[in-house]
């Protein structure tokens, strides 16, 4: 299959700047409940980049496939996570979905998922249960709902985790536009823009091809703990975004000849190119095939630290940089700083650390 241009490594960057301009520019008007950026992810079709992680084989350009495209997938997380947070978790999402059905799909259901990223279909992961009507499928059908699904409404592919009596099972769903979706329930005070809701999947019958891998698949490692890269870079291009309004602003008011004001900004660089080199090499990490999964499991537990702590410095020295301007509305500073707040919450952030630091302390001359 012969090589698109957009699929060549310079311009698939090229191609993610240009969204995150795109992105950048409206995210004001699309912070409000319940609004999803659906022309930015028109624009991600266009420029390839909801293909971009297939396979060349599949049509696709190979994006995170080894570990050169995989420390480039970053710069793109991190470039669209800059534009918008919210497009980026979204788009995050759509690259997981393919990397599980590539990794434990069967060779006709890959066939299928990859014509329908082709053809611009978003795809999204939901694992989290609601605690109530948690998802299960007995004899074909589903009964509960998935919350804090990203994309709710919007995702025309949702790679679902069900419970069955064999154990855990993953399931390919097609979704049509605002089927079973209930946004009513996100009320976070950043991310707005992400279409966060509840999924009612009571009732679905669910077809055998639609069943992705065997029970307990969704968990094996290093994918499902490792693959948390990919959120620190859309993290990471958040802080970043949030650096570059602080540095802005405080050259527009002529504040950035002020010597406190000089010292935040180089603990901010500082900060931001920590995170960068640490979400670059996880990448590069988890590409590896020599490197045994514990490993890297540890190194990107130990990354979901290193990139939170250097996040929230950042936003601590830009909203005192900045002061009471940043948290008023329409600075793009205020924006930013609640989305980057609300999307670093992820879970057990000690229990990632604690399970980090167990690794290093087995290992004898180097962890890495």
């Amino acid at each position: 299959m012969l090589e698109r241009p957009f699929f060549r490594h310079p311009e698939m960057l090229a191609s993610a700047q240009r969204v995150a301009s795109f992105a950048r520019l409206r995210a004001q008007k699309l912070d409000r409940d319940g609004a999803f950026p659906e022309d930015e992810i028109t624009a991600l079709a266009e420029e390839g980049l909801l293909a971009a992680p297939l396979p060349p084989k599949l049509g696709g350009g190979g994006l995170g496939q080894d570990a050169g495209s995989a420390a480039l997938l970053a710069q793109v997380l991190m470039q669209i996570g800059a534009g918008s947070l919210p497009l980026g978790r979204i788009y995050e999402g759509h690259v997981n979905a393919l990397g599980l059905v590539l990794a434990y799909g069967g060779p006709e259901q890959q066939r299928r998922a990859a014509a329908d990223a082709l053809a611009g279909r978003l795809f999204g992961v939901w694992n989290t249960d609601d605690r109530q009507r948690p998802l299960c499928m007995e004899g074909g059908v589903l009964r509960g709902r998935k919350i804090l699904a990203s994309g709710a409404g919007w995702v025309g592919r949702a790679l679902v985790t069900a419970a069955t009596p064999d154990g855990p099972l993953m399931l390919l769903l097609p979704l049509s536009r605002g089927e079973r979706a209930d946004l009513s329930g996100w009320t976070a005070q950043g991310m707005r823009a992400s279409a966060t809701g509840a999924v009612d999947f009571e009732g679905m019958r669910v077809p055998s091809s639609a069943l992705i891998g065997e029970a307990g698949d969704y968990q094996r490692q290093p994918v499902f703990s490792g693959g948390a890269w990919r959120f620190l870079a859309v993290q990471t291009g958040g802080a970043a975004e949030l650096l570059s309004l602080m540095c802005r602003h405080l050259r527009e008011l002529g504040r950035d000849s002020d010597p406190h004001q000089r010292v935040r900004a180089g603990e901010s660089a500082a900060a931001l190119e920590t995170a960068t080199l640490w979400v670059e090499r996880a990448a590069r990490h988890m590409a590896q095939d020599a490197l045994p999964p514990e490993a890297k499991v540890a190194y990107v537990n130990l990354a979901r630290g290193v990139v939170e702590r250097a996040a929230l410095e950042i936003l601590t020295h830009a909203q005192r940089s900045v002061g009471l301007m940043g948290f008023m509305r329409p600075h793009p500073m205020e924006r930013v700083a609640r989305d980057l707040a609300t999307y670093l919450r992820q879970p057990a952030p000690d229990l990632a650390l604690q399970m980090g630091g167990a690794f290093v302390l087995e290992q004898e001359g180097g962890p890495w």
